[in-house]
């Protein structure tokens, strides 16, 4: 398995790629944005480690770059800059996971074989509640018919709505999973998401199919809701 690792620190750089290697993974390292384009798009890897502060990288907006040349490929971003802010935008750039520096490199190697057990992990092709149809290898979204464009946040929030059909998730749990954010921390992104989510999936249909549970947080389906 092949890992594209860019980073600055050429120190730090030397301990991922040793630790890495002990974990059975090739290595591609790169230090400079140039040497990333330098690379075919036909290269396969399965992970792309990259530190935000690499010369020629436009900050989270770079991530968009690298999904258009490798669209399957998960990206765990590590950045120096560790706000809650901060790590929102990267994973609503599209980042699969964030790490602030410092950190203890054991724990980046969990989040790595976290990040590709979920990406990994087996699931039906097509996945059908009521007349909402998602199509998990595509990530094309319809109902009744009608394509809704969503965006990768977008859909990883709707994803895990799908995986607890009619039981209500906390907003806590939705923050972890969909933009792995750890701890007690919450803001209102999550409500700022499901309404973004409403707009595009339950906008003229007479059955919603996002509901909210008082004090507890968002379910799809389910009778009792506000």
């Amino acid at each position: 398995m092949r890992i594209l690792v860019a980073e600055a620190d050429s120190s730090l750089a030397d301990l991922l790629r040793t630790r890495l290697q002990q974990e059975h993974f090739l290595i591609q390292p790169v230090t400079t944005a140039d040497q990333i384009a330098n690379i075919s798009s036909k290269t396969t890897f399965e992970l792309i480690l990259l530190d935000l502060n690499v010369p020629g990288f436009n900050g989270p907006n770079y991530l968009r770059l690298l999904q258009d040349r490798w669209p399957e490929v998960p990206v765990v971003v590590l950045s120096a800059g560790n706000t809650v802010e901060e790590r929102i935008r990267g994973l609503d750039a599209g980042a699969d996971d964030f790490m602030g520096k410092p950190f203890a490199v054991a724990e980046l190697m969990a989040r790595i074989r976290s990040v590709l057990r979920r990406r990994n992990r087996p699931a039906r092709e097509i996945f059908q509640f009521d007349d909402l149809e998602v199509n998990r290898v595509t990530h094309e979204v319809r109902r009744a018919g009608r394509l809704i464009e969503l965006s990768p946040k977008e859909y990883a929030l709707l994803d895990y709505l799908l995986r607890n059909p009619g039981r209500p998730v906390t907003r806590a749990s939705i923050i972890e999973d969909v933009w792995r954010i750890h701890g007690d921390t919450l803001t209102n992104v999550v409500d700022v998401y499901i309404n973004y989510l409403r707009r595009k999936i339950d906008s003229g249909s007479d059955r919603p199919l996002i509901r909210t549970i008082r004090c507890i947080g968002y379910q799809v389906g389910g009778l009792h809701s506000s």
